[in-house]
């Protein structure tokens, strides 16, 4: 059963740094659940605000419905009490409602819903299949806005005024007038996600456009840079916030860049680095090169070096 009310699960998530933990895979890409509740215990050892599993991050998209459920009962089962679990739906209407009916099963809190498969969209189709989301389950649901769903600020208040359980908006196109018009449109009924690829780098500028919080991929692997990273973000600490993205960040950014879909694969990465191996990543993802792990692994050092 969920520990929170949409309500009260948007007062929460507003407030604390967000993150989506890695799915583990064994060598034959096996969800590894035993690795998969060594990640979880973990990461909601520290002061987070709340977990995402199952999403991007998560590999969601090469998960069939019968591992969603597995990696979400487990995360249930698992996190410490306080800190929410949430979901994730994808793929088409019909897949979408079943994944969050099956989330909210499973005891999560709340749910991410990611764009529909594929196809491109009208605001007309993107109201009709969110809303068939919604109806579908009573736990707090957050939009994703990103590749072929863009919400217009008017189907964002339209779905907000229909359904109580639409909590959030969780934004990765960076469109910074979308942004405003959102925001305006919906005020304080919705809370606000940011959730571009590595969102360290956009953190403080969209703070200042009021997007509550963002959620950290880094957080698998370094959660202590991270949260620091998150409270200079909060404090408005722009020297700090410069200095970590000149440090660490941007060189990140650099190894990222080096291949398609790495920003999944880096987490993995991030991991063997710090010696929390969590497996491959599945295909169509591919891992670092070797000579790309150990470029990581010498960045990861500079934060144990300097002690965080």
């Amino acid at each position: 059963m969920p520990e929170y009310t949409p309500a009260e699960l948007a007062g929460v998530l507003k407030d604390g740094l967000l993150s989506f933990p890695v799915t583990p895979f064994t060598k034959d890409l096996e969800v590894d659940e035993a690795a998969l509740v060594d990640h979880l215990e973990w990461q909601s050892s520290f002061d987070i605000g709340g977990l995402f599993v199952a999403g991007g991050t998560g590999e969601g998209f090469s998960l069939s419905p019968d591992e969603h459920r597995l990696v979400t009962r487990t995360a249930v089962n698992t996190v410490r009490d306080g800190v929410p679990v949430l979901g994730s739906a994808g793929g088409n209407t019909a897949q979408a409602v079943a994944l969050a009916r099956q989330a909210e099963e499973a005891g999560a809190d709340g749910l991410l819903l990611l764009p529909p498969y594929l196809t491109e969209t009208t605001q007309e189709g993107l109201r009709a299949h969110v809303a068939a989301v919604l109806k579908a389950t009573d736990i707090g649901v957050i939009l994703y806005n990103r590749a072929n769903a863009i919400y217009s600020a008017e189907t964002v208040a339209q779905l907000a005024q229909d359904h109580p359980n639409l909590i959030g908006f969780k934004d990765g196109s960076g469109n910074f007038e979308q942004l405003a018009r959102v925001r305006s449109a919906n005020g304080d009924r919705l809370f606000y996600l940011g959730g571009l690829p590595t969102a360290e780098t956009f953190a403080l500028p969209l703070l200042q456009v009021g997007m509550n919080t963002y959620s950290s991929a880094m957080f698998n692997f370094v959660p202590e840079f991270a949260l620091e990273f998150y409270r200079n973000v909060r404090a408005y600490d722009y020297e700090a916030v410069q200095q970590k993205l000149t440090d660490f960040v941007l060189p990140y950014l650099d190894i990222r860049d080096y291949g398609k879909g790495y920003g999944v694969s880096i987490v993995k990465a991030g991991l063997r680095a710090v010696g929390r191996d969590a497996g491959p990543v599945r295909p169509p993802l591919r891992d670092l090169s070797a000579d790309e792990q150990r470029q990581l692994n010498t960045l990861v050092g500079t934060l144990t070096a300097a002690g965080v």
